[in-house]
């Protein structure tokens, strides 16, 4: 698990968010247009992005799906700028002619909320072109997700999901390297789940996959310190994010990815120095 994406792993990777949509839970509407996004992509890769996440389709809690036309109409130009610089570019999508359409475009990464299962065609996808994939943990759909959430054990019970959709892809044809996780902070949990799975975020690790990590103004931060404005959370995202990372996450998904770069300078250099004490 030296790299993914031909990124090397030796370091946390950063993921920056481009939400090319009107309903977005953070931003939704701030990069809709085609030029704002394409804009606000170049802006993140210079502020440190190691990879750029292109959505246009949102899947925040209570989300209208859109339809196939419209989900391409946002965000394949986006994509087709962004490869044509030389940047890397995943496509954050549940829908197999999305995913199709996107990686002839230029995305090089997959980035799928329904783990594969949203769309019987995904997985042949993913497996016919050979290219990474993150798979996410979500109960339920984005509609009714947080409707009322429900685990055993939260931690153990999205390892145990995540550990299977690896053994299917992994049968389907798809390279085990080719994969990565994640835990879906937000995505049909509570504030109770999502602080379990993090504070037992290792279990993920123990997969041999390289682990996602979305907590970037999410909303167990406003629940957690009362601030109701998602882009006001950035101090709460900053520390969920170094706990993860402590905790064997290997990329930050993040809207605010020149703060998120500068934190982990410095996690990096105390952890250095900490190691040659």
């Amino acid at each position: 698990m030296s790299n993914f994406a031909g990124l090397d792993l030796g370091r946390p990777l950063v993921m920056g968010v481009v939400n090319v949509t009107p309903d977005s839970f953070s931003d939704g509407g701030d990069h809709a247009d085609t030029e704002n996004a394409i804009a606000h992509s170049f802006r993140l890769a210079a502020d440190g992005a190691d990879i750029l996440d292109i959505g246009g389709e949102s899947t925040r809690p209570g989300a209208a799906p859109v339809s196939i036309d419209e989900e391409l109409s946002r965000i394949l130009p986006v994509i087709e700028a962004l490869a044509d610089a030389g940047l890397t570019v995943s496509v954050d999508t549940r829908h197999a002619a999305v995913m199709t359409a996107a990686l002839s475009a230029g995305a090089s990464i997959v980035n799928d909320v329904t783990a594969l299962t949203g769309d019987a065609d995904s997985m042949g996808v993913v497996a016919e072109k050979d290219v990474p994939v993150i798979l996410m943990h979500m109960q339920g759909e984005p509609g009714t997700m947080q409707d009322n959430p429900s685990y055993a054990d939260a931690a153990m019970d999205v390892r145990q999901y995540l550990s299977a959709r690896i053994d299917a892809c992994v049968a389907a044809g798809i390279d085990k390297e080719r994969i990565a996780i994640d835990p879906g902070i937000g995505f049909g949990k509570t504030l109770e789940h999502n602080l379990d799975i993090l504070g037992r975020l290792h279990l993920l690790s123990e997969l041999d996959c390289p682990v996602v990590l979305g907590v970037s103004r999410k909303s167990f931060i406003g629940k957690i310190t009362d601030v109701k404005d998602p882009k006001q959370r950035l101090g709460g995202s900053l520390a969920a994010a170094l706990a993860g990372i402590d905790q064997g996450a290997n990329i930050l998904r993040v809207h605010d990815v020149a703060e998120t770069v500068q934190a982990l300078a410095v996690w990096d250099a105390l952890t250095k120095t900490n190691e040659q004490q």
